[in-house]
């Protein structure tokens, strides 16, 4: 069983306006190496130069943020699903 990633509308433009995808099991940081493969240009929007998930983007693992799990190395098992959650700022 997959793990289930969901876009949010921002980024459906490269997934072919898909809300919901589907990756192999493994950790965050190979999930997001598998969706560029699928949908190049992704990552860029998702991981800084250095590596590391973008300060304005927010990814969750079944709820729980990946900063307080393992980060990119949180691992992921058959069922889970992955949310990406640009930040949103107002004044």
């Amino acid at each position: 069983m997959p793990v289930k990633v969901r876009i949010p509308t921002p980024l459906r433009k490269l997934t072919n306006e898909a809300e919901l995808v589907e990756v192999a099991v493994g950790t965050i940081g190979s999930a997001i190496g598998e969706l560029q493969a699928k949908y190049p240009g992704i990552k860029e929007r998702l991981v800084d130069d250095s590596g590391g998930v973008r300060r304005f983007v927010n990814v969750y693992v079944n709820e729980e943020d990946i900063r307080f799990l393992e980060n990119l190395d949180t691992k992921l098992k058959d069922g889970d699903e992955v949310s990406i959650i640009p930040a949103i700022a107002g004044g």
